[in-house]
């Protein structure tokens, strides 16, 4: 229980920040598994403009301080390669 009134200010605060970072959170993990639904399906096309939105999603939770930037780097990097992988004999 807080005992000060800055104390209890930190406390709503910190549950803003909770909640919004939970929301933020869920969202990346939404956007992740459209983009491995789009390559399973095999359209290249979709599978491009969901890794877009990933990428997007990653940076900007990056940048706001929700994720580490280099978990946002590497998570972008393996969707890329993932990518790669899956349409290098197309190409």
């Amino acid at each position: 229980m807080p005992n000060t009134l800055s104390a209890e200010r930190r406390v709503r605060k910190s549950e803003q920040r909770r909640e919004r970072n939970r929301s933020v959170k869920s969202k990346l993990r939404t956007l992740e598994k459209k983009f491995l639904a789009a390559l399973d399906g095999g359209d290249r096309q979709n599978a491009e403009a969901a890794l877009r939105g990933a990428v997007s999603a990653l940076d900007k939770a990056a940048k706001g301080g929700v994720i580490h930037w280099a978990k946002a780097d590497r998570k972008k990097s393996r969707l890329a390669a993932k990518l790669n992988k899956a349409f290098a004999a197309t190409d």
